[in-house]
């Protein structure tokens, strides 16, 4: 255990439910049983799985679980560790020499999904009609969703070995250049790396923020063209493999991967877009006013708000406050939160050389999921532990589904994650004690979302923008800079004014260059749960056991299935609709005390 004086005791992993210690022989036989397996399945399946029989079949895909379970195991316990401390270079080789060690077992495993997809219709139906294999189903389905767009093995194989020279060179190029960019801030003595001046912009001190801002836009402008040239490369190259493998949209590979129709997606973009002026048109008015001002500058979007004090919050009431909350809702639920406090699979201190941010690892099904944060006893920080102690029990809800089953579809794999962190923010409003302090934790709330749904839609418009306009032609950086403002006035709303400079902004996001159209999936998260929660505000029968059946079944089934008992379909306009007027209610509020 941490000691922290101002926050309490703090808890350390105890990584030793994974393995008992990096040297552990443990580790040595499960390598060793690896290499010998995967050999061994390679020899027993390879050019066979179409003949296979239902129990035949079963068998490989549990000798193929079995495979990804100890694969995982040790791959979880190394990265775990090597999160702990960065910094560490022994820490540093072991998850490397695992990862090496795991690649090279798992090469003569890449046949499975090729080959599976090739099985062709009659014969998979034919096969997972058994009653054993009916369970896997939608996995499988899932992964033959690809089938339509799928090459030659030939030619997978080149695309695979070619990558490195082609979008990961791209990607590569992009996180180098930004990452050696330097901002020469007014005002600042030393010049500034990328995260340093964008976190600038939330500064209190709005000289700062526009000091940052100015740099941002002077050196993203020095720097356009090779942004640009790195964009048009992508999306040309992402529209010739996209030719390749026959995908009617540059959207479909994402919606795909996601397991969500493009429909469904339209729906939520075209009840967004819709909204904007009820959201964030009505809350950045209302903003302006709180600081004083006529008229709203970029660099005053992600502003502090005029707020009382912060307080800290020590670790005993930020989970006493979680469970509390969790409580309120289903003492079940709350039950699955003790032995990620008391067990040891939350790392919750600030140490040199610790990962920074937040996450929840699922580790694998026959374990338990690790939790780290970097907890500094702000408000933002409990609603952190709530949002990822929401990951933490759909995860181990859902490990009865097995590793082939367990893992959410993105649709739907943040939904634990920002109910938890919906009941926990709504624990928090109760308790205010002012007009205040209620409009500091409603605005916080209100700003989070509007950065999540609406920002996130303006971004996917851009990309859709910008892959059209690529198949017409190479595209200049003032076409691109056009692209980027044809979204960015309908999203933030008239009360705004746009520096010049603020047109290349689109240079540094990495979710454009890295997975293109990921960004919607923030919005669709957000906006499900907000409906869902909409649903239980409202009094639906039985919801608290419609909710934990729902994260009980993981990737067990699609979203329309999970969605059903509920009343709501993600294909309807009004299902977002209703996700959004949570919001736009949010701001009725916040209105009301302004007023009062």
């Amino acid at each position: 255990m941490t000691a922290h004086s101002a926050l309490g005791t703090l808890p350390d992993w105890d990584l030793t439910d994974l393995y008992p210690a990096p040297d552990a022989p443990q580790i040595a036989r499960d390598l060793d049983w690896l290499d010998a397996e995967c050999a061994a399945f390679a020899a027993d399946y390879q050019g066979r799985l179409a003949t296979l029989s239902a129990d035949g079949m079963l068998r490989a895909i549990e000798r193929h679980e079995r495979i990804e379970q100890v694969a995982g195991r040790v791959m979880s316990y190394a990265g775990l560790r090597y999160y702990q401390a960065t910094t560490d270079a022994r820490r540093a080789k072991f998850l490397s020499d695992s990862q090496d060690r795991i690649t090279n077992a798992t090469t003569p495993l890449v046949f499975f999904s090729l080959e599976f997809n090739r099985i062709d219709d009659a014969a998979y139906e034919a096969v997972f009609a058994d009653k054993a294999l009916a369970r896997y189903k939608p996995a499988f389905d899932r992964m033959r969703a690809m089938r339509p767009h799928q090459l030659s093995d030939e030619l997978e194989t080149f695309l695979h070995d070619q990558s490195v020279v082609g979008a990961s060179a791209w990607n590569k190029l992009f996180d180098e250049t930004t990452a050696a960019l330097t901002f020469p801030v007014a005002g600042e003595a030393e010049p500034m790396g990328l995260e340093a001046t964008l976190n600038l912009l939330t500064d209190h001190d709005r000289a700062r923020r526009e000091a940052g801002a100015q740099a941002l836009a002077k050196v993203f402008g020095d720097n356009v063209k090779l942004f640009a040239r790195i964009h048009n490369t992508l999306a040309k190259e992402k529209a010739i493999e996209d030719g390749w493998r026959k995908m009617p949209t540059p959207m479909t590979g994402r919606h795909l991967s996601n397991n969500v129709e493009p429909e469904v997606v339209e729906a939520l973009r075209n009840a967004v877009v819709a909204a904007y002026p009820r959201l964030s048109h009505r809350y950045y008015k209302l903003k302006a006013k709180w600081l004083g001002l006529e008229r709203m500058q970029v660099w005053d979007r992600n502003a502090p708000l005029p707020a009382e004090s912060p307080r800290l919050i020590g670790w005993d009431e930020a989970r006493q406050t979680v469970t509390g909350a969790y409580r309120a809702f289903s003492p079940d639920l709350a039950d699955l939160l003790t032995p990620f406090f008391d067990k040891g699979w939350i790392d919750a201190g600030v140490k040199p050389g610790k990962a920074p941010g937040a996450f929840a690892h699922p580790t694998v099904t026959d374990a338990h999921p690790y939790i780290l944060l970097n907890y500094l006893g702000k408000p933002r920080d409990v609603m952190t532990l709530a949002h990822e102690l929401g990951h933490g029990v759909h995860q181990v809800l859902a490990a009865p589904q097995g590793e082939t089953l367990a893992a959410t579809p993105l649709t739907l794999a943040e939904t634990a994650s920002v109910f938890g962190e919906m009941l926990t923010f709504r624990a928090l409003l109760a308790q205010a004690k002012t007009p205040a302090e209620r409009k500091v934790l409603l605005a916080g709330k209100v700003e989070d979302m509007i950065n999540t749904v609406v920002r996130q839609i303006a971004f996917y418009d851009f990309e859709v923008k910008l892959h059209a306009a690529r198949a017409k032609g190479e595209l200049t950086p003032e076409d691109i800079n056009a692209l980027w403002m044809s979204v960015q006035g309908e999203s933030l709303g008239p009360v705004f004014d746009f520096m010049p400079g603020y047109e290349t902004f689109w240079s540094y996001i990495p979710h454009f260059v890295h997975s293109p159209f990921y960004v919607y999936a923030y919005a669709f998260g957000d906006g499900l749960v907000n409906a869902l929660y909409a649903a239980y505000e409202g009094g639906l029968p039985d919801f608290q056991a419609k909710y934990l059946d729902m994260l009980r079944a993981g990737g067990s089934k699609p979203h329309r299935e999970l969605l059903a008992p509920f009343g709501l379909d993600a294909s309807d306009p009004a299902f977002w609709d209703k996700g959004l007027s949570m919001i736009s209610g949010m701001i009725d509020d916040l209105e009301a005390i302004e007023g009062s």
